[in-house]
């Protein structure tokens, strides 16, 4: 993290990320998800354009097609570019406390903002998954 004064104002830069260029009529949604204790989160899955995240509380196991899963912590900045890339988890890490996240995402025009992988897709790509831990 990197902090900096803008003016009277102290700012705290979390992360960066260049993102692809948008498509005309493009637009952006700014939304908060909560997981549930436990919550497996919604299954694979690819958004049609990035996404910028900040997890307000709790821990999130997260899983990007050809990255290791982690786990994002309260106060940690997320990304994932969109578009191919698929989404495999977004669970909560705790089995007893919720865990909440703020996102940003810009959404494609006339495509849907979120769209579930079908089996057989997974199956065709399962060579772009990183090994899994025990």
């Amino acid at each position: 993290m990197q902090t900096m004064k803008i003016g009277n104002n102290e700012v705290v830069l979390l992360g960066t990320a260049m993102p692809p260029e948008l498509p005309e009529g493009s637009h952006v949604m700014t939304a908060t998800i909560e997981l549930p204790p436990g919550d497996p989160g919604t299954p694979p899955h690819r958004h049609s354009g990035p996404v910028f995240g900040y997890l307000l509380e709790g821990e999130m196991i997260f899983e990007l097609e050809g990255e290791p899963e982690r786990v994002i912590r309260a106060g940690e900045a997320f990304w994932e570019p969109g578009g191919d890339v698929i989404h495999y988890r977004s669970a909560n890490n705790l089995p007893d406390r919720v865990s909440t996240f703020l996102v940003v995402m810009v959404c494609a025009p006339d495509r849907e903002m979120l769209v579930l992988v079908s089996p057989e897709e997974l199956e065709q790509r399962k060579d772009r998954r990183s090994s899994r831990p025990n």
